[in-house]
């Protein structure tokens, strides 16, 4: 059966903070969206890495949990009532004889838009997973990635792989409800902010957290997913097996540009090449903005993400409706289309 083709103003690709506000700023365009992201939720890296981690220079607040300004970005979007297809990859795009541009993604989904934006991030990302025969069955169940709820570790006892800044700013974090923390690396020396490396080595002298160093993960014991014990392996070999009902291994992400470098888009570095003062890429009608998008002197930061969006918006407006003039005026004054 033929999949439904889905018409829209603009195909957001990439549903993060920045994706999320682009949706709001194309909406002040009047613009309509379908937004895709290969996560089964919005909000990107800020919902799937760090939701509980506060964000310190977003304008307006002093301090603001990632997960709180994701839920106020997918509100502010709310009033255009934008289309999500979660949990999908764009794979295929091409431009129709009309101009447009055709994009399906990995579950069929097939959307037609008269311009495409690009907010996707790093790229295509993903855990780099620890090489541990029969992972795979514990994964969602007694294995996570991402913290999401950190209630739900609450009493729990749990292994915590890595050494950069998830790996240590959670197990600070959880060592507030944790029954037991075991902090697993292979060397002496974190790569976390010094303050933070420091208050963890406090809490190991005072008996709240395990360290094991130099270790690295060998192997799981439990079953149906269920995790019973992790097995440890020092340097020399030595075994150790540590009690756990949850491994939590933070190695970095794996990220890559996917099916996107393959679409004929100028790259430099893994970026997408944009002009600074419209976000156009090389293709006409294709925009990027955010961490993918890079120009010289460019500050990856979720600011400067949200004003490129507000470039882009404005300058897709007058891609597709050309021949129409445009009365620029601030939302105090226009307010909310359709509010």
């Amino acid at each position: 059966m033929t999949m439904k083709l889905n018409k829209t103003d603009v195909a957001i690709i990439g549903a993060g903070p920045v994706g999320l506000f682009a949706i709001f700023e194309c909406g002040m365009m009047r613009l309509k969206c379908h937004v895709i992201d290969a996560l089964e939720m919005v909000g990107g890296q800020c919902t799937a890495l760090y939701p509980e981690k506060p964000i310190y220079d977003i304008p307006g607040f002093p301090k603001i949990l990632a997960a709180d300004l994701i839920g106020n970005l997918e509100a502010q979007a709310a009033p255009f009532h934008p289309t999500y297809h979660l949990n999908q990859q764009v794979i295929g795009l091409e431009r129709t004889e009309e101009g447009a541009w055709r994009l399906e993604t990995s579950t069929g989904t097939r959307i037609e838009a008269k311009a495409v934006l690009i907010a996707a991030g790093v790229g295509a990302f993903g855990p780099n997973r620890p090489p541990l025969e029969g992972l795979e069955a514990f994964e969602g169940k007694s294995v996570f990635y991402y913290v999401n709820n950190r209630e739900a570790f609450r009493g729990k006892r749990l292994v915590i792989a890595g050494g950069g800044d998830s790996a240590v700013d959670w197990a600070l974090s959880l060592s507030e409800i944790a029954q037991k923390i075991t902090v697993v690396h292979r060397r002496p020396k974190f790569r976390a902010a010094p303050e933070s490396e420091a208050a963890l080595h406090a809490l190991a002298h005072a008996g709240v957290i395990d360290l094991a160093i130099p270790y690295q993960l060998e192997g799981l014991r439990g079953e149906e997913g269920n995790l019973e014990t992790v097995i440890l392996k020092s340097l020399e070999g030595a075994l150790q097996e540590v009690p756990a009902d949850a491994l939590l291994p933070f190695y970095g992400l794996a990220t890559d540009l996917g099916p996107l470098g393959g679409w004929g888009l100028e790259v430099h570095s893994n970026h997408l090449k944009v002009a600074p003062d419209t976000c156009a890429t090389n293709l006409s009608g294709i925009f990027a903005i955010g961490d993918i998008a890079t120009y010289p002197h460019k500050l990856k930061l979720i600011l400067t993400g949200f004003a490129e969006a507000a470039l882009a918006a404005h300058e897709i407006r007058g891609f597709i409706h050309p021949d129409q003039v445009y009365h620029f005026e601030y939302s105090t004054t226009s307010g909310v289309p359709g509010e």
